[in-house]
């Protein structure tokens, strides 16, 4: 009689194995198997780590096997069994293999196609349609759409992370747990006994140090010692953790009346404001957004300001980028006037203050929480109600989608919500945040997630022009990167561009994202469908990139750029001046953020600004969704071209006093997680 070795491999996370009942079945062309006890109670099968393997014998040939099916029952209480992937080996001595890479969960039955990708179109028998068809419908019950906010792209429809499926739920909640994480970093920080100081002030800067981890030859170090120098303020635009908002300037707005007299001592070049603005040496960044954004009021002992400035920059001889004048609201007049360097001391710091505070709640809310926790997750959800597990698609898009739903549905539960962390040391908290999600939308388009593309709309791209962008440079090389994977992958399954068009679970997804991510809005530039495999590259280079690189760019460098209090003030608790040559250091200090709040802002940054555990980097896929040997050749072709841009980024940073290695890939995880 025909006989099968099924070997079954076991996750290696906590509690991943099982004790319950496992039964299998082996399902193919010519029939099916009877159902085979694989592990009872007390065999000590099935436990974390393991493989284990098993002959299945049979009355006559089975044919080509074409489904697995597992099935689990209970023995005594509830026991999550990870189920990693199943090989057979066939009386003809084939291999096959059937990735899961799941978690098996209650009384339930689970089946596994073999681990060779197949578009809609490859299926050519009605057990593997419907197959197909059944797993979608299953997965669109589970990962149901949901406004948390109007206005905002739709997210997952769940109240806490227990509710979310299994099979995305973070392994160890404790571990991503906002308020266990932050009070453990004022902890490790040794500033937990400033956390409930809030109302009371700092003496001076150097009071800050207090609370300050002194780490030598560090970037936080350096910020520290030379935040207030203008050469530091403008290379944050650059290459600090909101590299996203310097553009050049192509006209002074009106609203923003600097004149040439006003920034004339700045202006190296013997060439008029005009001139220089023509010649691509003068660049702007605005804070428009939060004008009219309402500042936190959910506490009533401590009044929270705001402003949405306008700054100005130049880029000297030395082709640095330096601030040449802030205007600290919207709407010129005498109560808003442009500070500039030429003006007091202390009234040009507390200038670029406000614009530094300015730039963390932008990046926050918007660089950061919108532009890639909130639509990667949307990217995360459709993928997950249109692709099957068969797809190449989902094969090549799941690494990248990680534990996103799960911490982002954390994030509602405990860090974004009302009441929730945000609230106790940021200005936006109370609600300002949402307001600024709602505003931002508007900018959400396709074409600002393609980084070549937004890079040039900016007018960035020039080397020559602006060598110092190294955000530029190393996103660049990342995204073409990315982009040749993709190809690469692309040209595998889909022979031509009418493949592509008939794909109808591609076009599913497609939709799902343009209707409910962006909420159906034409001028998001969003493609309803896709036509053609370049088109779909481009895409699929989007997703990946806005999921790994993006996100790392924007969040790993927060305790760089933001543990030094004076350089990102989380808050300001008095408001912007309105008339120049009165500020003093004590108002400075008491426009800073109290010794709570410092902490409260201290402890986030570094909690946000670590790896998990056991992270894995870009191109880094040790699940193995995919069997084909071409794929896993593209994929050693791009972990060949991410070392290669690992090594350039590294020569460059030698002995830099500043280096840039935020987008070195292996700095940069494969998804949002943290």
């Amino acid at each position: 009689m025909p006989s099968y070795t099924v070997t079954v491999a076991t996750g290696s996370q906590w509690f991943a194995g099982t004790d319950d009942y496992v039964y299998l079945s082996l399902e193919g062309t010519s029939g099916c198997s009877e159902r085979h006890l694989l592990d009872k109670p007390f065999y000590n099968d099935f436990e974390r780590g393991a493989v284990d393997s098993y002959d299945v014998t049979v009355e006559e040939d089975l044919g080509e096997i074409q489904l697995i099916k597992i099935e689990k029952r209970k023995y005594w209480y509830q026991d999550d069994w990870y189920l990693k992937y199943i090989t057979v080996k066939t009386p003809m001595g084939d291999y096959l293999e059937f990735p899961c890479y799941r978690w098996i969960t209650d009384e339930k039955e689970i089946v596994l196609r073999d681990g060779r990708a197949k578009l809609p179109r490859d299926d050519k028998t009605q057990i593997l349609k419907q197959h197909r068809r059944k797993e979608l419908e299953t997965r669109q019950k589970m990962y149901r759409w949901k406004e948390w906010h109007p206005g905002f792209p739709l997210s997952i429809d769940a109240h806490s992370h227990s509710d979310l499926p299994r099979d995305i739920q973070f392994d160890n909640e404790k571990g991503i747990d906002f308020i266990l994480n932050y009070s453990k970093a004022m902890e490790n920080l040794y500033v937990n006994r400033f956390m409930h100081m809030f109302q009371s002030s700092w003496s001076d800067f150097a009071d800050f140090e207090r609370i300050f981890v002194r780490i030598s030859n560090t970037i936080s170090e350096y910020v520290m010692q030379h935040w207030k120098e203008d050469f530091m303020f403008g290379y944050q635009f650059l290459n600090g953790c909101n590299p996203v908002l310097i553009r050049r300037c192509t006209d002074i707005p009106k609203k923003f009346p600097v004149t040439m007299d006003m920034v004339e001592c700045s202006l190296e070049r013997n060439l008029t404001l005009e001139e220089e603005v023509q010649q691509g040496n003068i660049f702007i960044v605005d804070y428009e957004l939060l004008d009219g954004v309402d500042a936190n009021k959910t506490d009533p002992c401590t009044i929270q300001y705001l402003a949405a400035p306008i700054c100005l920059l130049y880029k000297n001889l030395e082709n640095k980028i330096v601030p040449i004048a802030i205007q600290l609201g919207q709407k010129p007049g005498p109560d808003n006037p442009i500070f500039l360097p030429s003006d007091a001391t202390y009234d040009w710091l507390l200038a670029k203050i406000w614009v530094r505070s300015s730039d963390f709640h932008i990046h926050q809310t918007v660089t950061h929480l919108l532009r890639t926790h909130l639509v990667s997750e949307v990217f995360s959800i459709a993928m997950f109600r249109q692709l099957p597990a068969v797809h190449p698609l989902f094969k090549l898009l799941v690494p990248h989608m990680r534990f996103t739903i799960a911490i982002n549905t954390k994030a509602r539960e405990q860090l974004i919500c009302e009441c929730g962390l945000f609230d106790k040391a940021n200005a936006t908290g109370g609600g300002g945040h949402v307001q600024m999600v709602q505003k931002a939308m508007k900018d959400l388009t396709y074409s600002s997630l393609c980084f070549p593309e937004e890079i040039k709309a900016k007018g960035m791209d020039s080397k020559e022009d602006i060598p110092y962008y190294y955000y530029r440079d190393d996103g660049i090389k990342v995204w073409e990167a990315v982009k040749s994977f993709a190809e690469d992958v692309i040209h595998i399954y889909y022979e031509s561009d009418e493949v592509v068009c008939e794909d109808v679970e591609l076009q599913a997804f497609i939709k799902d994202i343009y209707v409910y991510g962006m909420r159906g809005v034409k001028a998001s530039g969003f493609p309803k469908g896709i036509r053609t495999r370049e088109k779909l590259a481009e895409y699929l280079t989007v997703i990946i990139f806005t999921t790994s690189a993006q996100h790392a760019a924007v969040n790993f460098g927060q305790y760089d750029w933001c543990s030094w209090i004076p350089n990102a003030p989380p808050t300001m608790r008095r408001p912007p001046p309105t008339e120049k040559g009165t500020v003093t250091i004590e108002q400075i200090v008491e426009s800073l953020p109290d010794r709570g709040r410092s902490c409260w802002h201290l402890g986030a940054v570094w909690a946000l600004s670590q790896f998990q555990d056991n992270e894995l980097f870009l191109g880094m896929y040790p699940d193995e969704h995919f069997v084909e040997k071409p794929v896993k050749e593209a994929m050693a072709k791009f972990r060949k071209n991410l070392d290669e841009i690992v090594n350039a980024i590294t020569e460059r940073n030698k002995n830099k006093k500043l280096p840039y290695y935020y987008l070195s890939p292996d700095r940069i995880p494969n998804s949002v997680a943290v």
